[in-house]
């Protein structure tokens, strides 16, 4: 029988004191337990802690994703590029709109840098890394046409593209660890949008936007 393994588990091994977790093969870790595992230093005996199975299990999108646009700022660059070798991974084409340094940067450039690309349709969505993912939200949805949102787990992810449809993903890198990020992003890619009420109501944010382009 396989042990599932979750965040609040490896919270409490730490507690005990406990630096070496003895596991069989057939364990699952869900992300965030595995970034907990990686943050405290503990030892996984047995087999290394990245071979083990991702509860993600690295699902195929249902939709057909071909090139994204990915942006960040200063406290998202490591992320970023951890998020493009994962893609990668995936032979899905991206647009890295930068930022390319460490030294201390605006988010709304970069932001609106990946919302333009989404707009152009030239990508299939757009991927922001900050620190907490807030003001990147924040700056992308002041374009008509996006609907940024920033996601904090599996459960956000699935509900932002089942029920709002959402075409830019934004998340905090300082908030997030490695394999939190990976499986947030897995979830949004293997999520449809579901139409019927959702449309409903992503028509009136629609008819909201145009009325306002209107009256300036």
């Amino acid at each position: 029988m396989r042990k599932l393994f979750t965040e609040a588990d490896i919270i409490d091994l730490i507690k005990k004191g406990t630096r070496i977790l003895y596991t069989s093969a057939n364990s699952i870790f869900t992300p965030a337990a595995l970034d907990k595992i990686r943050s405290a230093k503990i030892s996984v005996e047995k087999k290394d802690v990245d071979s083990f199975k991702n509860v993600s299990n690295n699902p195929i999108p249902k939709r057909t994703i071909k090139k994204v646009a990915l942006g960040c700022d200063h406290t998202g660059l490591d992320a970023k590029r951890m998020m493009i070798a994962y893609l990668k991974k995936k032979n899905i084409e991206i647009v890295d709109v930068g930022t390319f340094s460490s030294e201390s940067c605006d988010y709304p450039d970069y932001a609106i840098a990946v919302a333009k690309e989404v707009l152009s349709c030239k990508v299939d969505f757009g991927i922001m890394l900050d620190a907490t993912g807030i003001p990147s939200s924040i700056t992308v949805n002041k374009l008509p046409g996006i609907r940024g949102a920033t996601c904090y787990n599996e459960f956000s992810a699935k509900s932002a593209r089942e029920h709002n449809n959402a075409n830019v993903l934004v998340m905090g890198a300082k908030t997030l660890g490695e394999e939190t990020l990976k499986s947030i992003l897995d979830t949004w890619m293997i999520t449809d949008f579901a139409g019927g009420r959702h449309q409903k109501r992503l028509d009136k944010i629609t008819n909201l936007e145009e009325k306002l382009l209107k009256n300036k």
